[in-house]
């Protein structure tokens, strides 16, 4: 990766007056942010964050919960009606200007134009973000190479595919080598391998150094990618810490238990009414059968797959496996994650 000093046609007294400004060494330091539309929603409610230099930050929630509107407040496309945020040590208010200088961001909507090549879009992106003309090829050759489109980069964008046109939206938001780049939902409606080579682009820019901050529906992605996460509901953060951390705090194991017939309801109350699980274990349908999260769930699951045999139920597949980040949203809302965004409902586009 190129250096970050020299990326922008600045002088250098105007880069001393922006280094005098920032004030913390966290890329992202907000303090009971708050967005309230005119209509009176509260679309982020208290949101305080601490993100430091060089973390890969996940920010989870269904739509509707505020993650979009909280990563577009932080990208200065919105402001914020209380609270203090810094982003890279710049006041969002005060100083956006010298914020959107020091980010990249890549929106849901990929922004590339598709009557342009490769090559094109990313030289375009130069110009727009003053990467000065002596450094432009070097810097459009880079980030070719670093997305895999150096073979493809004087095709016009109109015949890339979905992913294709991901990762070079993806490199334009990065021709600055900016510290600190928002994802907002960056993977979403690609296929699995499109997915997998955009994640191993994120890992390797963070590797580099690069802030990611990360909003994102799948929870796979989180899990491998980020150091910390954030659940934001309602516009407020319930939960806080790693994928590790998130999962421990569902406690104990999870015992999937898939039924031959339509009989969930019946083996969850067999389940609910057997005593050998500790008394903190809870019982849930699925679509399958049952999930049983208890602290020996490995060591009593037997004895409730012999009770649901004895009951005439027919058991065709079991597994004991440790928590997943679907657990832990399972855990703070009483429903899967997919069924959330399947029930989110939108009076406004920005509003998520």
């Amino acid at each position: 990766m190129a250096g970050r000093t020299g990326q922008s046609e600045v002088s250098n007294e105007q880069t001393r007056s922006a280094d005098d400004r920032r004030v913390t060494e966290s890329a992202i330091a907000t303090t009971e942010l708050q967005l309230t539309y005119s209509d009176g929603t509260n679309a982020v409610n208290g949101v305080s964050l601490d993100v430091p230099e060089g973390e890969f930050f996940g920010f989870l929630g269904p739509n509707g919960a505020g993650k979009t509107t909280t990563i577009k407040v932080l990208a200065t496309l919105l402001k914020p009606t209380g609270g203090s945020v810094r982003v890279n040590g710049f006041d969002v208010t005060d100083d956006p200007r010298s914020v959107r200088s020091s980010i990249g961001y890549m929106a849901q909507e990929v922004s590339v134009d598709e009557e342009l090549t490769a090559r094109e879009n990313i030289r375009f992106a130069c110009e727009a973000y003053g990467v000065s003309s002596g450094e432009r090829t070097e810097r459009i050759d880079e980030l070719l190479d670093l997305v895999d489109l150096a073979d493809v980069g004087d095709k016009k964008a109109e015949e890339f595919s979905g992913g294709m046109k991901k990762r070079l939206d993806a490199a334009t938001a990065l021709v600055h080598d900016p510290p600190l780049v928002f994802l907002d939902e960056p993977t979403t409606g690609l296929d699995p391998k499109a997915r997998n080579r955009l994640w191993e682009y994120f890992e390797r820019i963070n590797e580099d150094g690069t802030t990611i901050f990360l909003t994102t529906q799948y929870l796979e992605e989180a899990d491998q990618l980020c150091d910390r996460l954030a659940v934001i509901l309602d516009g407020a953060i319930v939960e806080e810490g790693s994928p590790a951390e998130l999962k421990r705090r569902v406690g104990g194991e999870i015992l999937d238990v898939n039924l031959a017939n339509a009989e969930s309801e019946r083996a969850a109350t067999i389940a609910r009414e057997f005593d050998a699980f500790d008394e903190g274990a809870t019982v849930e349908t699925t679509e399958e059968g049952i999930s049983v999260t208890a602290e020996d769930a490995r060591e009593h699951g037997t004895d409730l797959l012999v009770a649901l045999r004895d009951a005439d139920i027919t058991v065709t597949g079991f597994n004991v496996r440790a928590p997943s980040l679907d657990d832990v949203f399972l855990a703070i809302t009483g429903e899967h994650v997919e069924d959330l965004e399947d029930a989110a409902h939108l009076e406004n586009g920005d509003r998520q």
